[in-house]
């Protein structure tokens, strides 16, 4: 507000105008409702989970589950949408498990706009009559940090069974150094002295 929300100081921050301008807008609504329910204005701060359940509890209509990368599924009504190579979202490398979205745009696929990641008992907690969450069901975030642990022990256990063997053989090859190095040499009685040859009685 103190630069007036000029677009030119938009673009020397590498910030999108357009979108400042939306978020501005609905902070001005949510404002006035505000005040015509006398409700108490209080910052969440950082607490993002608190804005993402408050989205949550909206759309969680529009839930969907990913299929694969980059690919979700509406969790209600099984169509298939996809995440917009524009969303915050899909250039993350690990993408959300469950996500909820405001609208759907039909170009070359079903592409999901205004994306936001939530949690699974989110929906079930805020969407009771849709959803509901299966004890013991793993995510796959949980899966593949139990895999990676998994992953971790077997390359522990190889790695000790490899110095155990290697130091089996090299007690071995010191073993046998070692009967070599005790071996009488030839011509030489045990102590070392020269071996006298028996003489032929005539």
């Amino acid at each position: 507000a103190q630069y007036g929300y000029r677009s030119d100081w938009c673009s020397r921050h590498f910030v999108h105008a357009k979108a400042l301008k939306k978020v501005r807008e609905v902070r001005e609504q949510l404002l006035e409702i505000c005040r015509q329910h006398k409700f108490a204005l209080a910052s969440c701060g950082s607490e993002w989970d608190a804005v993402r359940r408050c989205v949550c509890s909206a759309y969680f209509d529009n839930a969907a589950r990913m299929k694969s990368m980059g690919e979700y599924l509406n969790m209600r009504t099984g169509m298939p949408a996809h995440m917009h190579p524009s969303s915050a979202l899909y250039g993350m490398g690990v993408q959300p498990d469950y996500v909820i979205y405001h609208e759907l745009v039909l170009t070359s696929k079903e592409f999901m706009m205004n994306v936001t990641a939530v949690d699974a008992h989110w929906l079930a907690e805020l969407g009771p009559m849709f959803f509901s969450v299966k004890e013991g069901h793993e995510t796959r975030a949980e899966k593949r940090r139990k895999h990676a642990a998994h992953k971790r022990k077997m390359d522990e256990a190889a790695a000790a069974a490899e110095a155990e063997r290697a130091a089996e053989r090299a007690s071995a090859e010191a073993s046998v150094t070692s009967r070599v190095q005790r071996m009488a040499t030839p011509g030489l009685a045990g102590g070392g002295a020269p071996l006298k040859r028996a003489k032929t009685p005539r």
